[in-house]
């Protein structure tokens, strides 16, 4: 993984120092002007671009929120095709169900000989009880089970070359657009999961907000959020660098993201736009006058999708192995004898992947 712990910042946001700090046994650095020629250092980047291109890589988004905030049609904007379950389930049936079960669907896309194997991990149930008491804790479970399910991996002796990578990288949260403030359902979730995972939290189809009304809207969530002390992506205490600030400064003053997806095209000006009609115009999906799904997009997709994947690895993970093991040491048990805090994990499927 790119981006190691060693060069991000320490927990009290401390810099920490660069991957090569200089020890005293180095005779300082060769810049390139006291080079006599061209040796060819950068010529790692081809290298490590052409291995990623070969193994492709793995990406898996969660999506949370009630039924009928758009949640399926958003991540199919997103990835410009049918990759939620609802749209690649024949005869799919629209039922709320009574618990709240989680469900992923893979596909590999392909752009430009680029590989992602994208996992989409859906929450049927999640907040559409009369009483949502602890509808949060299936999914804090799943999350950790893939934790469980990667340390596990780690600590074979024969290790697979690549480990499959099932851990939740992204749990993009949507709000519904009351126009108020976060419902108590929201802060305990986002509070429980902001530890574990990176939330993005997204405003659902933002489109029935005036301007106004979404801009007091996302200040008040904003205010709620620190309130609480919610953590949500991008953490100011793992920004890398003083550039890194001033990009992630600009997005955490707009989160979260007041968002509009839809799958249908129409022609404006002659160009073919995602949009929704209604009877005033059309909601171009990605201008950015009309809705913030280009910011959700980039955000997500074009500028960070990297950098939630470090975060995962790095952070959540790392702590979650850190206290697996610190449990494990203090039993003075192997891991495979402890069970998970939240929801047992199987031991027979664990000794059946050895």
């Amino acid at each position: 993984h790119a981006g190691s712990m060693e060069e991000r910042e320490g927990e009290d946001g401390v810099e920490q120092p660069p991957l090569c700090p200089i020890d005293p046994n180095t005779q300082g650095i060769i810049k390139g002007r006291d080079l006599f020629g061209y040796v060819g250092i950068e010529a790692v980047l081809d290298q490590m671009r052409r291995k990623t291109m070969k193994a492709g890589f793995e990406f898996n988004i969660m999506v949370v929120g009630q039924s009928g905030l758009g949640k399926s049609t958003l991540v199919n904007t997103l990835f410009k095709s049918k990759v939620s379950r609802k749209s690649c389930t024949p005869n799919y049936e629209e039922k709320i169900s009574k618990t709240v079960n989680l469900q992923s669907i893979c596909h590999v896309i392909e752009e430009k000989g680029v590989k992602m194997k994208l996992t989409v991990i859906d929450t049927p149930g999640f907040g559409d009880q009369i009483n949502n008491e602890n509808c949060w804790e299936p999914i804090v479970k799943y999350v950790n089970e893939q934790y469980e399910k990667y340390l596990r991996e780690e600590q074979h002796v024969n290790r697979k070359r690549r480990i499959p990578d099932t851990r939740v990288h992204c749990c993009v949260y949507f709000l519904p657009a009351t126009g108020h403030r976060l419902r108590p359902i929201d802060v305990e979730f986002m509070k429980r999961l902001g530890h574990i995972v990176s939330i993005v939290p997204v405003i659902a189809k933002a489109d029935t907000l005036t301007m106004e009304e979404r801009l007091e809207f996302k200040q008040r969530i904003r205010q709620d959020l620190e309130a609480n002390g919610i953590r949500v992506y991008p953490q100011k205490e793992y920004d890398e660098d003083a550039e890194d600030r001033i990009l992630n400064d600009k997005i955490r003053e707009n989160i979260p993201f007041a968002v509009v997806g839809t799958d249908k095209e129409h022609q404006v000006n002659g160009n073919k736009v995602l949009g929704r009609k209604t009877k005033w115009g059309i909601i171009e999906v990605e201008n950015v006058a009309h809705c913030e799904f280009a910011n959700l997009r980039d955000l997500l997709i074009r500028s960070h999708l990297q950098d939630l994947k470090d975060v995962t690895h790095n952070i959540h993970y790392e702590t979650y192995r850190v206290r697996r093991l610190n449990e494990s040491n203090a039993n003075g048990l192997g891991l495979s004898a402890l069970s998970l805090e939240n929801g047992t994990f199987d031991k027979n499927e664990a000794e059946s992947q050895l």
